[in-house]
């Protein structure tokens, strides 16, 4: 399986739900943990009673196996996949909803300047995060491991409904922005099927509605990445997406300067200065597209381009243990441990 490094699948889950399996007089909750996508699926329904739950868990997992066999570069018959095969040779002509999702992609490229692109698939894995480095590569061979990186070689024909990669070799691959896609996918699904309430959590991008049976709001940790036995909040949230991309597991020091294993695109070195960083907003494809963004673009940069929209919220932790949020975040802190 091929995993892009930018849209690398968490670490390990940051988000997890403080839930139980309980049932209610009027409602039954019902949670399964799949593997899907490459990577882990939580999928939590809120239904009458425990057969229409189970039922609708089936539906979510057939609706995100449908997107997975569209869009997975590591699956060979896919269309993303027949996509990387004809780059540099010609365009590839895909379904509507491949065409729109590489086209939001494309925009977030450009809003970030490059620190998000999904044509990073193509990139050279020179740095190693498994100890077996002993030296940074050099600014050549960094230099070397973008050149077939670059969202603007990217050619959409949206009354064809084509994509073209220009150069022979390179390669586009949705990783946990596709993911985040299947969890709001499969939200919408579930509520024009009249269920109100439940959970989608891919791998860390997670998407909540409705509440709980007892009428709580669903609680949402976010793990302390120094420590993964502590939270650093919990947050209740009736609807909306939350996501988290974090480095803290997988990175390399050299000259007293840490990086991490979420390299940056546009320059091939690895992205410094931050955890993790988690985002709160309506999306979960949106919302994932930003925490990626902001790992690599940092605080500053990050924070910037996030005040351009409002219905987005962050919450950022930085190599040296701070808590930075950004001026929106509204989101009641009850548990700290940082």
């Amino acid at each position: 399986m091929t995993v892009n490094p930018i849209f690398t699948r968490k670490t390990f889950i940051f988000i997890f739900l403080l839930i139980g399996s309980f049932i209610s007089n009027s409602q039954t909750l019902r949670k399964r943990t799949t593997m899907l996508m490459g990577g882990r699926f939580d999928i939590t329904i809120v239904a009458k009673d425990s057969l229409i739950a189970e039922e609708n868990i089936d539906i979510v997992i057939a609706e995100i196996t449908r997107i997975e066999n569209l869009i997975s570069d590591w699956k060979s018959d896919s269309q993303v996949s027949t996509v990387n095969q004809n780059a540099g040779i010609k365009p590839i002509k895909v379904d509507r909803e491949v065409f729109e999702l590489t086209k939001k992609a494309l925009y977030f490229s450009e809003i970030t300047n490059g620190a998000f692109d999904i044509s990073f698939a193509a990139m050279d894995r020179i740095w190693k995060f498994d100890g077996s480095m002993t030296a940074m590569p050099s600014d050549e061979a960094i230099k070397k491991s973008v050149e077939k990186v670059g969202y603007k070689n990217i050619i959409l024909d949206s009354i064809q409904s084509t994509i073209f990669l220009k150069l022979k070799g390179m390669k586009i691959g949705f990783g946990a922005l596709g993911e985040g896609y299947a969890a709001d996918k499969s939200r919408d699904l579930m509520l024009s099927k009249g269920i109100t309430a439940g959970i989608v959590n891919a791998s860390g991008d997670m998407i909540a509605w409705g509440k709980q049976p007892d009428g709580k709001p669903w609680n949402i940790g976010i793990t302390n990445p120094f420590d993964t036995e502590k939270l650093v909040s919990v947050i209740p949230i009736n609807n909306g997406a939350v996501t988290t991309s974090g480095s803290y597991e997988k990175f390399v020091v050299f000259n007293g300067k840490r990086y991490s294993h979420i390299i940056n695109p546009a320059t091939g070195y690895p992205s410094t200065g931050l955890s993790s960083v988690t985002v709160f907003g309506p999306s979960a494809e949106m919302a994932n597209g930003f925490s990626t963004s902001l790992m690599v673009l940092g605080k500053k940069e990050g924070l910037k381009l996030l005040a351009k929209y409002p219905d987005y919220s962050c919450l950022m932790i930085t190599d040296d243990h701070k808590t930075v949020k950004s001026k929106n975040f509204r989101k009641k802190k009850i548990h700290s441990n940082l």
